[in-house]
């Protein structure tokens, strides 16, 4: 067995996160392992956020994202979230500078206890989402769920957040779709190469938004931060709402921010549950005793 690895299990408004920490290390966590902590109930996760040294100059730590079957992601924000906590439990630092597939990002923990994540700039063009064939106008593409006359779901708004995104915008109840039967196919549907993080979207206000999300590799989840991010900046787009909007998740509301320099700012909690030691390659992990050293 290898030397076993620290990790915390939280979660950020009910999205499951293992920080795991693996810095001082040469290994990652492996496929295998993400999968069986996933398969344990103790441990369920949607993201595992594992903190490595830094990469690149003028970062902190190199953050590498696997989703619960295994695969990689490009960008969790509710995960950074709980990254920023634990963090900031350990140092006493309130800022950090991650950087990760999709790029350097800028986080700090307020003296309220919430947690802002710069997000980095959304991407629209149809070959940076990316997107099968060509859309001239993201805003709206043609897809649709059901029949031609009568689509259940039709025309999303398409975005990258460093992970691609499809927002389907609805007048009712975003409980009342069956995004546990839709969002797998729609995950794996031919316009999207690299798949797609799957947000049913109803806009309640002119600033707010009420949104469930079926996460590309991971499921139905509590909270995705990038798809609530997503939502914000196609919501402004097509004019629904204004910059700053509560996208109401299952789980509760984040705060999303789309600045006049272009980046998308999220704000909200992050939740220790405990902590343990895991072995990266197996999965195999053990809960740390309460009070120990």
């Amino acid at each position: 067995m290898a030397e076993l690895a620290q990790f915390a299990k939280m979660n950020g408004l009910g999205n499951e996160i293992i920080v795991a920490d693996m810095r001082g290390r040469a290994d990652r966590v492996l496929p295998a392992a993400a999968v069986a902590l996933a398969a344990d109930p103790a441990t369920r996760f949607d993201q595992i956020m594992a903190i490595h040294d830094p990469k690149a100059p003028g970062t902190d730590y190199y953050v590498e994202i696997i989703n619960s079957d295994g695969s990689m992601a490009q960008a969790c924000g509710n995960g950074m979230r709980c990254v920023v906590q634990a963090l900031s439990a350990e140092t006493e630092r309130s800022r950090f500078t991650f950087e990760t597939v999709a790029g350097v990002l800028d986080a700090e923990e307020h003296t309220d206890g919430l947690i802002s994540v710069d997000m980095g700039r959304p991407r629209f063009g149809w070959q940076e989402i990316p997107l099968a064939e060509e859309f001239r106008d993201t805003r709206m593409i043609e897809l649709q769920v059901g029949p031609i006359d009568a689509p259940v779901l039709h025309s999303p708004s398409v975005v990258s957040m460093g992970n691609p995104h499809a927002v389907f915008w609805v007048d009712g109840d975003v409980n009342a779709y069956d995004l546990e039967r839709f969002g797998p196919l729609l995950e794996h549907h031919p316009m999207f190469p690299e798949r797609a993080n799957i947000t049913i979207a109803h806009v309640t206000a002119r600033d707010a938004v009420t949104i469930r999300t079926w996460e590309r590799g991971a499921g139905l989840t509590r909270a995705c931060g990038s798809a609530a991010c997503a939502v914000a900046v196609a919501a402004a787009r097509t004019g629904r709402t204004g910059r700053q909007v509560t996208v109401t998740v299952p789980g509760g509301p984040l705060d999303i921010l789309w600045r006049g320099d272009d980046h998308v700012v999220m704000t909200g909690p992050a939740e220790w549950e405990f902590s343990g030691r895991f072995d990266p390659a197996t999965g195999e992990w053990e809960r740390e005793r309460e009070g120990a050293a």
